[in-house]
């Protein structure tokens, strides 16, 4: 009876934690989707530390954070973030979405060695 005790209380401190887990990514792609970038950053760093124990929820948890950092402006940052899916995660999803995004911002001009910041719009002179 002990250990059936033992093992019921592992296994629902384990569901738990993936619970935890779940809602941190669910309420990070909700504020994602409000383009609330700073609640966004707080929720995936929350989702990190519960992640730690499964490494496969990594590679989706790094991509929302490399798009949160594109809708900011931070292109060198987002390509860094991508590069790092790639690199660490080759045949997920996950890389194949992250050389998606990097081909974009290719494409937009957000290269390698790209200006990470656009230049403002001067203002028409007023005579």
């Amino acid at each position: 009876m002990r250990i059936f005790c033992l093992v019921a209380t592992a296994l629902l401190i384990s569901g738990c934690m993936r619970w935890s887990l779940d809602r941190y990514l669910d309420s990070a792609y909700e504020a994602y989707e409000l383009g609330d970038c700073a609640k966004v950053r707080l929720l995936l760093s929350q989702a990190d530390r519960e992640a730690r124990s499964r490494p496969y929820m990594q590679p989706e948890i790094s991509l929302l954070r490399g798009q949160c950092l594109e809708r900011e402006g931070l292109y060198a940052d987002a390509r860094e973030t991508y590069q790092y899916i790639i690199s660490r995660y080759p045949v997920s999803e996950y890389a194949y979405r992250a050389k998606a995004r990097l081909q974009t911002l290719d494409q937009l001009g957000y290269g390698v060695g790209a200006r990470t910041i656009p230049q403002p719009v001067p203002k028409p002179e007023m005579k």
